[in-house]
C-alpha cells in the first residue's frame, strides 16, 4: 500500500508540474490560450486598448463603438442636461473637470482596467482609465477635478483615491479651492 501511495503522490506532483508548465508556457499548447484567461488569478490586470471618441463629463467618456465608460471610484461635478441634450445647469467646477478630462483622453488611445463589476445600472462600462502612463481616475482626484466615490464591490484603489482627495483638499486644489459647498462622499 505504501508503494501505491508513493505512485499516486508522484502522479499528482507530475500533474501539477505539467499544469504549471502549461500556464507559464502557454505557447506549448496553443488551444489552451482560449481557456486559461478564465482561470487567471488576477483578471483585473487584463487591460484593453481603445480610442476615446467623446468626453461626456469629468468622469464619463465614450469609446470607439459607442460604449460609454464610467470611471470607477471617483465622482466629478455634473453638467445637467435635458432629454434633448441641452444643458440645463451644472455643479461647481463641472466645466473645468470636463475640460481637463477632455484634455487628457479625447481622441487618444487609452487602457481600460476592470475591477469587479462589468457595468453600472445605466449600462456603462465601469473601468479604471489610463492614457500613456497617467492613471486618469487618480490624476483627476489628485488635482481636485473629482472626489472619491467608491461603490462596493469596486474598491481596488479606494485607499489611494481617498489619500489623494485628502491631499487635494488640504492643498486647496481644484474644486476644493473654488467650491465651498463640496462635501466628500463615503463608500456605499
Amino acid at each position: 500500500m505504501g508503494k501505491l501511495s508513493k505512485k499516486k503522490t508522484a502522479l499528482i506532483i507530475a500533474g501539477i508540474i505539467i499544469i504549471l508548465q502549461t500556464i507559464f508556457n502557454r505557447s506549448s499548447i496553443p488551444y489552451l490560450n482560449n481557456f486559461l484567461p478564465l482561470f487567471s488569478p488576477t483578471p483585473t490586470l487584463i487591460k484593453r486598448l481603445i480610442k476615446v471618441t467623446k468626453v461626456i463629463d469629468g468622469d464619463t467618456i465614450v469609446i470607439k463603438g459607442g460604449q460609454k465608460v464610467r470611471y470607477i471610484g471617483i465622482n466629478a461635478p455634473e453638467i445637467y442636461r435635458d432629454t434633448t441634450g441641452k444643458k440645463t445647469g451644472e455643479q461647481c467646477f463641472a466645466k473645468e473637470a470636463t475640460e481637463e478630462n477632455r484634455r487628457l483622453v479625447e481622441g487618444k488611445t487609452i487602457r481600460l482596467e476592470k475591477d469587479v463589476s462589468e457595468t453600472d445600472k445605466y449600462g456603462r462600462l465601469l473601468r479604471y482609465v489610463y492614457v500613456d502612463e497617467t492613471f486618469v481616475n487618480d490624476y483627476l482626484v489628485r488635482q481636485g477635478f473629482a472626489k472619491t466615490m467608491t461603490i462596493k464591490p469596486d474598491t481596488k484603489y479606494y485607499l489611494n483615491f481617498k489619500q489623494e482627495e485628502i491631499e487635494a483638499r488640504e492643498n486647496n486644489r481644484g474644486l476644493w479651492k473654488d467650491c465651498s459647498t463640496v462635501t466628500p462622499t463615503k463608500p456605499q
